[in-house]
């Protein structure tokens, strides 16, 4: 089994501290590589050349929020799904929207789980906890 990276795109840096310790606290010792803003998040998972190739042997869990300064979450989620390297690169939605149009457009792009943000700081804790739980016992499919 490879390593696989945790692709964090959250641009509030509370909510992004807070979900990295739950995180931990769900005992997932796995890589966060942490970004403020779409662009840089592609370029990341997409390279410079946007090819995707620089993902080509990675082993990536994204998490993704909607709302971001630069661009929607969408933009994200639909280049990550329409390119090669990227498309079985499970993505977890994790936003204040509870919009049902918007959350079943988010699965119909390809989204594994969404995760709307609860308000308060105890909702949002546990939920990341889960979220914990649940990378704890997943797989990332191999790409081919």
């Amino acid at each position: 089994m490879h390593p696989v990276s945790i692709v964090m795109i959250e641009d509030d840096e509370g909510h992004a501290r807070l979900i990295e310790r739950n995180i931990r606290r769900a005992g997932v010792n796995n890589d966060i590589v942490p970004f403020a803003n779409g662009t840089d998040a592609l370029r990341y998972l997409l390279g410079e050349d946007g090819t995707g190739e620089a993902s080509a042997r990675r082993h990536l869990l994204i998490l993704l929020d909607l709302n971001l300064p630069d661009m929607t979450g969408i933009s994200i989620l639909e280049a990550i799904k329409a390119n090669p390297h990227t498309k079985r690169s499970p993505v977890v939605v994790l936003t204040t929207t509870d919009d049902a149009r918007e959350i079943q457009r988010c699965y119909d792009l390809g989204a594994n789980v969404y995760i709307t943000k609860p308000v308060n700081y105890d909702g949002f804790s546990h939920a990341i906890r889960q979220l914990g739980l649940f990378f704890s016992v997943m797989q990332v499919p191999e790409t081919p």
